[in-house]
């Protein structure tokens, strides 16, 4: 009887339902979201990127000011890039892959300026790829409209764009002495009249450029600019800049020599036991020491520096050659 119930029921909910639709209508797929990025308030917090810092103030000349607050957008291959001026440049990929990639290559950071020009735009500390973070210099050229033009990546995780504005079409639209305040326009000047006279050299010169431009908000200090350094530690990052290279190779030969003094204080050689090898390296002597036949002490000058720390119990960690930064920002040829 429950059986024949539940059967009554089901024909009277199908009944009240009606017939049919002649066709159903099929579902829309969204093949790309209406905004992504740090810009669009309609995602959840958790789904917006996260920048890491606010953008530098907006400075330069007065007449792209306007293009603060804009966006503007290139779609290359399965990525969508957007350059938002003196904000950020994102990039999203456009695939329906649950875990497709969308990060920040960059948030504005300062100008690049040579010869009297604003040569490009830095967008610098975006996400962290492997040892460092995304960064992108965006060129300003001439075009009759204000559109993204081209975007590519020279080097891992440095990007170069090109971005086309009918605002620097003229001549002088990127010259940088005519949007200085008339006090920095003196000192200009000033620095120039001292060229001229010979009271400074042409590296005094481009110093005191720099510092002005820094004052005037163009260029950031080199403090500013030092590389923030990411998770991972020194040994998997190696060294970012060549004075970072020579400062901890001169803490590794004050180490090395304490420790020589902590040998000879108790009276344990320098030399390494016969037939053990150097750590990373095959059988053999060192590179740059003569062989040792029998019965022959080791010069002095030419003991080896890795078995020192055998004895004790250390490795000398090994300091990487300096990795090159390509598209480093700042005054470049003759200002």
């Amino acid at each position: 009887m429950a059986a024949g119930l539940a059967r009554l029921l089901l024909l009277l909910g199908l009944s009240a339902r009606g017939p049919a639709p002649a066709g159903a209508a099929k579902m829309k797929v969204v093949e790309e979201p209406n905004t992504f990025g740090v810009n669009n308030p309609f995602l959840p917090q958790a789904s917006r990127l996260q920048a890491k810092r606010d953008p530098s103030p907006v400075s330069g000349p007065a007449h792209l000011f306007r293009l603060s607050g804009k966006c503007f957008s290139l779609v290359e291959s399965t990525y969508k890039y957007e350059f938002c001026p003196f904000h950020n440049v994102t990039q999203h990929e456009q695939t329906f892959r649950w875990n497709a990639y969308s990060g920040i290559l960059g948030i504005w950071h300062e100008w690049e300026i040579a010869n009297n020009t604003f040569t490009g735009m830095w967008m610098r500390d975006g996400d962290a790829c492997r040892s460092r973070s995304r960064q992108s210099k965006v060129e300003l050229a001439c075009g009759k409209s204000n559109r993204l033009a081209h975007v590519s990546e020279p080097s891992t995780c440095i990007y170069a764009l090109t971005f086309e504005t009918p605002l620097v079409c003229h001549p002088h639209a990127l010259l940088v002495y005519p949007t200085l305040p008339e006090a920095l326009q003196r000192r200009w000047d000033q620095v120039e009249q001292d060229l001229a006279d010979e009271l400074i050299t042409p590296q005094g010169h481009e110093k005191l450029l720099r510092t002005l431009f820094e004052d005037a908000g163009y260029l950031k200090t080199p403090e500013e600019n030092e590389p923030t350094q990411l998770e991972g530690g020194p040994d998997s990052l190696g060294f970012e800049t060549l004075e970072n290279c020579r400062k901890a190779h001169k803490e590794l030969s004050k180490e090395i020599k304490r420790l020589k003094g902590l040998l000879t204080q108790h009276g344990i050689p320098y030399r390494r036991p016969t037939g053990e090898s150097p750590v990373g390296r095959g059988p053999g002597p060192l590179s740059h020491s003569p062989p040792v036949g029998p019965g022959e002490d080791r010069p002095p000058g030419v003991l080896a520096e890795t078995s020192n720390l055998e004895h004790l119990g250390h490795k000398t960690p090994r300091a990487k050659p300096p990795e090159q930064l390509r598209g480093d920002p700042g005054l470049r040829g003759s200002l």
